[in-house]
């Protein structure tokens, strides 16, 4: 029904308010017909949010081989501009057990099952479990920058495909300016001839 949605978002005058969620049933259209409802997804101004853990692991599941993905069409509705996001539906509930409601797992599973694996897209599924979901809540003072909310979360990472490749330690989070967790770094201490005393899956650290 996401044309439908489409429809009733501009009959409703609700463009830029409505998020389609999961939108799995996009994986299995006919391409032919999906040529044709991205661009009115686009001019209703509809986002979309797929949440790959339960995505990948309830659509296709009665498939026998080859089995469908499940997961929706990511990157086309980017390339239409459309604004995507990535979720976690599904919190050790009978439908997905293992979920954790970690954002990090979320991009690293969305990034295999959608296969944006350059580093440029790399950097867009960090964005995606962002910035880009900010945008979608309309949430202000979100980010960082000189008046933002001082609400954040600090990673043992270089940078933001770093981040999710290794889902690193949170080493604080910070609630309106006030750290309300701390952890410490996961360094592992080496007893082996020729090699550092330490090492952090970042880098080694002598």
């Amino acid at each position: 029904h996401v044309e439908t949605l489409a429809y009733e978002t501009q009959r409703l005058g609700l463009q830029g308010r409505v998020n389609g969620s999961h939108l799995t049933s996009m994986h299995s259209m006919d391409n032919y017909y999906v040529s044709k409802l991205l661009p009115l997804m686009a001019e209703a101004g509809l986002s979309a949010v797929p949440n790959p853990l339960i995505n990948i692991v309830i659509q296709g599941r009665h498939d026998s081989f080859p089995k469908r993905r499940g997961l929706t069409r990511v990157k086309e509705m980017q390339a239409h501009g459309i604004t995507v996001g990535w979720g976690q539906d599904c919190v050790r509930d009978p439908w997905y057990p293992l979920g954790t409601a970690d954002m990090l797992d979320v991009a690293f599973m969305g990034l295999h099952v959608a296969q944006m694996t350059s580093p440029a897209e790399m950097r867009q599924c960090f964005e995606m479990a962002t910035t880009e979901s900010a945008k979608i809540l309309h949430l202000d003072g979100y980010g960082l920058h000189e008046g933002a909310q001082a609400s954040l979360v600090i990673l043992d990472a270089g940078d933001a495909i770093e981040a999710i490749r290794l889902r690193p330690a949170r080493l604080a989070v910070i609630s309106k300016g006030k750290v309300v967790s701390e952890t410490p770094r996961a360094d592992a201490r080496l007893d082996l001839p020729g090699r550092p005393t330490g090492v952090r899956r970042r880098h080694h650290v002598n």
